[in-house]
């Protein structure tokens, strides 16, 4: 198991952290490009302590919080203090000079993505002055991803993606002396499980967080259980892993001593940790060092009046080194932080789906992402320079790095700063799209321009609507083939489409629905959609060509009323015929039946009341009541069905409607909602849900995926390590649900795919309700200070539509095939458009791999590390003892992986790629500098024989040779 020593925030702390201890942290330089040091950094730099006192670690520290009240380039550059006095550049400006004022100071910094930016501007000798104090550990970094994460609404891969972005370049710039021991989340609201897994497999030796319920941290408190061992997954094997917390210290030396000791007492050790520091401090690094230096020399004076207190400048891995020195055994904790409350009616379970709209476009910047990563290696050096102009993968991983921050894609930032984040998404995929074309090119011959139409999910294309004759490329990022349903919007009644090889594809031609004209009003004008399924081959893609016929007769219009149910040869859905609402599901291939009701509802959001002024807010979810307004009773119903799919439109209000969709081949049901603008002018703010009300006896159990990846039992009402009072119990109840969410009894289990991060729960056996949309009237008191309001295109209120898939299998069933549904619709087909014919010798159908991989391995990255290297990361995706079939070891050839690359070299790294794994230790650093060559083959079959175990990602760096 991954474990993880965690050490959490006393009462008396202001701004605590929590600490893992992991597998071992190891020195080395992966690209060989750091700089060689031969300076004691690292543990081997930290100051001496004092074992008969009680020892008290000041760490200085800023929290700069990568956009939030203000953008990123807002706060680096110290604009629009009028919202919030800010400038990072000034705060790096300001502590390398006071630290190299007295070599006793110290200083940790988080974010590398403002850092690299400072960097960047700064001259020769500032440069050296800091590499000095990096190498003399009196600057260390910590965390050192691009931004410090969320942890509710992030998925695993793009997490991955942004820590190596961050530590690839501290280790390039800094080397060894530049790599963080410890990962330090002291901002995040709550904690998941899958964080701590990763940062164990990163090689971080502790993890420091800030923010655990009121209830648990006053529990631990008590029993001075404050510093635990974090087992962070089920299937991984296990190492160790510290916590850590800090508190503001006061200046006064009386109360500093009594302050110091009354934390002690709730700690197992003589050391304990005050961070010196908050949100953007340290613009004026000199009043922060002078009063400390006053406070060390004034409190550690009183040691000749008998005092037991030593107080010095320290770093959370210094700290972290002495718990390992007191070589304690600490108790266990094998489940996550979540939900986060800070008090009895503040619940922050809000943010799970605030701004689904951002959520949702981030979930598909990163499909784009991995795309880009991969056209880049399969179409070599011309993707960046080719025939469609320059583009390049780096700005969309930057931006993308930055939406991972703790106030981007949860949702808890102020409007502007949305936005910002938006845009930044968007020049990203730009650059990206430029370089698929060119990769596109090189790959199929055609160098016809390509087309990207970001609104196909509301029926907007310029170029489908208007052309005749075009061709559609569907490039699949997976490591397996894949069929993907198409939809184009047209104009023409009726189209031929042709797979590469001539033959036909079933099409069908359906009208454009009313709820969708409604949603893009003046932004397209087609009458109708194309549909067919499409098929992709492994990391590859094929063409498909598209022709008007002569016209026809307009489609008939969709058939008013409810049918009694839609079937294909795997499923059966049936329909109230009275209400027009679902009422059951059925599995055809198991002969299994639920009873099956989904309707929407809200919950009226509290704008404070006697029990607690707290109002619900970007953050915080707080209902008025546990019983939820449902929207319509009844739906309006039509219908549609064809060869290729089986449609049924729901309307419930002005504002919500819904697809009932079932395609000829799929195993899944799809929900296709939309929900917007929601209406506030009755005074109440609304968090709107869809709820489905089964048969089945969940016995008061459900289960969420942490990050993506591994699942949680959930526990209504119920907490694993404490005893729960329950003062919120809907606002308890919820947690993240980032990809799937599930219940099931002994012989049934219906799970919910979603397509992008949201709040769920399981209020009643046999109930799950996915929450869509917030729109909210007041703010929480958090910071933000302005209500959740988002105004939409049209600023009359945002209008969101996304999907959730619908599967019923026996629960063993669904461990085969339920992960690989939702890693489907993380990495989804990218779909391009060219006009016209293409040249006869067009290649129409490719992939980049030799043969599908096992159906247990995920191809996590494939991406360009510099002109000859490429980083591979391959996933065993199911977890230990989950499925009979797949979780067990399996091995893949490096040598027989791709189709047109042939692996000349390679040699395994640590997950986040700044350390190779061979060299990777806890507590014990070797100081090895060099660089290591990548191991080459020599003909010996052992040496490309990759084994995964259940849950277990390993990366490598490969050399690699056009076949």
């Amino acid at each position: 198991m991954i474990s993880v020593l965690l050490k959490m925030a006393a009462a008396a702390i202001t701004a605590a952290a929590v600490l893992l201890l992991l597998c071992g942290a190891v020195v080395g330089f992966p690209t060989g490009q750091a700089p060689r040091s031969s300076s004691d950094c690292g543990y081997k730099s930290c100051p001496a302590t004092q074992p008969a006192m009680l020892n008290v670690h000041l760490v200085p520290h800023t929290h700069d919080d990568v956009g939030w009240l203000k953008t990123v380039d807002q706060y680096y550059y110290g604009e629009r203090n009028d919202i919030q006095h800010a400038g990072v550049q000034y705060i790096l400006d300001s502590v390398v000079q006071q630290l190299q004022e007295d070599p006793a100071r110290r200083f940790i910094y988080v974010e590398t993505a403002f850092f690299f930016r400072w960097w960047r501007q700064q001259g020769v000798r500032t440069r050296q002055a800091v590499t000095q104090l990096v190498n003399e550990g009196r600057l260390e970094f910590v965390n050192g991803g691009w931004c410090m994460s969320d942890e509710a609404t992030t998925h695993y891969s793009a997490v991955i993606d942004q820590m190596t972005l961050g530590l690839r370049f501290l280790n390039d710039t800094f080397g060894a002396c530049g790599r963080p021991r410890v990962a330090w989340h002291i901002d995040p609201f709550g904690h998941a499980r899958e964080h701590a897994s990763m940062f164990a497999q990163m090689g971080y030796d502790g993890f420091f967080f800030g923010r655990l319920d009121y209830q648990d941290k006053k529990k631990r408190m008590v029993e001075k259980d404050m510093e635990m061992l974090w087992r962070a997954s089920e299937s991984l094997a296990p190492p160790d892993d510290p916590n850590l917390e800090d508190y503001n210290l006061d200046t006064m030396v009386k109360k500093f001593l009594k302050t110091a000791n009354d934390q002690a007492a709730l700690y197992r050790t003589n050391h304990i940790i005050m961070t010196m520091g908050s949100d953007f401090q340290y613009e004026n690094a000199n009043l922060w060092y002078k009063n400390m230096d006053k406070l060390i020399r004034y409190v550690n004076a009183q040691q000749s009046q008998g005092s037991k207190v030593n107080v010095l400048y320290s770093t959370p891995s210094c700290y972290l080194q002495e718990l390992h020195r007191a070589n304690l055994t600490w108790s266990v904790k094998t489940d996550d932080f979540f939900p986060y409350a800070d008090n009895a009616h503040d619940f922050w379970t809000g943010y799970f789906t605030s701004r689904p709209a951002l959520k949702r476009y981030e979930r598909i910047s990163n499909s784009l992402l991995q795309v880009c990563n991969q056209l880049e290696v399969l179409g070599g050096l011309i993707s960046r320079r080719g025939p469609h102009g320059d583009g390049d993968s780096e700005t969309l991983r930057r931006a993308m790095a930055v939406a991972q921050h703790h106030d981007a894609v949860s949702g808890t930032e102020k409007q502007h700063v949305a936005n910002d984040y938006a845009k930044r998404l968007a020049i990203g995929s730009a650059h990206c799209q430029v370089l698929v074309s060119n990769a596109l090119s090189k790959l199929s011959g055609s160098d016809a321009p390509r087309v990207y139409c970001e609104n196909l999910n509301i029926s907007v294309c310029p170029l489908t609507e208007s052309g005749h004759k075009f061709s559609v490329t569907v490039y699949n990022p997976l490591s397996r083939s894949v069929s993907w349903a198409v939809r184009l919007p047209v104009n023409g009644t009726q189209y031929n489409v042709t797979d590469p090889s001539g033959r036909e594809v079933d099409c069908q031609v359906l009208p454009v629905s009313q709820s969708t004209q409604d949603v893009r009003r003046d932004r397209g004008y087609a009458r109708n959609q194309l549909v067919f399924q499409a098929e992709a081959p492994p990391l590859g893609f094929r063409t498909y060509s598209v022709s008007l016929l002569p016209s026809r007769p307009p489609q008939p219009p969709p058939r008013p009323g409810t049918p009694l149910y839609l079937q294909n040869k795997f499923l059966k859905v049936t329909f109230d015929p009275d209400t027009g609402l679902l009422s059951s599901l059925s599995n055809l291939e198991t002969k299994q039946t639920v009873q099956l009701k989904q309707n929407f509802y809200w919950y009226n959001a509290s704008v404070g009341n006697k029990e607690s002024s707290q109002p619900s807010g970007a953050y915080i979810f707080r209902p008025n009541s546990s019983t939820p307004v449902v929207i319509s009773l009844t739906a309006k119903t039509q219908t549609l069905q064809n060869s290729v799919v089986q449609e049924v439109w729901q309307q419930f209000g002005p504002w919500v409607s819904q697809v009932v969709r079932l395609y000829q081949d799929s195993r899944e049901l799809e929900l296709e909602w939309t929900v917007g603008p929601v209406p506030v002018h009755d005074g109440f703010g609304k968090e709107v849900i869809s709820r489905l009300d089964t048969s089945i006896n969940s016995s008061g159990l459900f289960y969420t995926d942490s990050n993506g990846r591994e699942v949680l039992e959930r526990r209504r009402d119920f907490r694993p390590t404490w005893v729960l009072k329950q003062t919120e119990p809907i606002a308890g109840n919820y947690y993240p649900v980032n990809s799937r969410v599930y219940i099931k009894d002994a012989e049934q289990q219906l799970t919910v795919v979603t397509d992008r991060s949201q709040g769920g729960s399981s209020i009643r056996d046999g109930s799950l309700e996915i929450m869509l949309h917030r729109r909210l009237l007041v703010d929480d008191y958090r910071g933000v200070a302005e209500p959740l309001s988002e105004p939409g295109e049209y600023k009359d209120g945002l209008v969101v539509r996304g999907r959730l898939l619908l599967a019923l299998t026996t629960p063993a069933a669904a461990a085969d095939t339920h992960r690989p549904l939702a890693e489907a619709q993380v990495l989804q087909p990218l779909v391009s458009l060219q006009a016209g014919d293409l040249p006869h010798n067009t290649l129409l159908e490719f992939s980049g791999l030799q043969a599908a991989l096992p159906p247990a391995v995920h191809l996590l990255t494939v991406s360009q590390w510099d002109r000859d290297s490429v980083l591979l990361r391959l996933e065993h995706q199911f977890q230990i003892k989950e499925s009979q079939t797949y979780s067990q070891p399996v091995t893949v050839n490096l040598k027989k992986l791709f189709s047109t690359l042939e692996v000349v070299g390679v040699s395994e790294m640590s997950l986040a790629a700044n350390q190779w794994k061979d060299e990777m230790t806890r507590m014990d650093w070797k100081g090895n500098t060099g660089e290591k060559p990548l191991r080459q083959g020599q003909g010996d079959p052992s040496a490309w024989e990759v084994t995964l175990k259940p849950m277990e990602i390993r990366t490598f760096l490969l050399l690699m040779h056009p076949r």
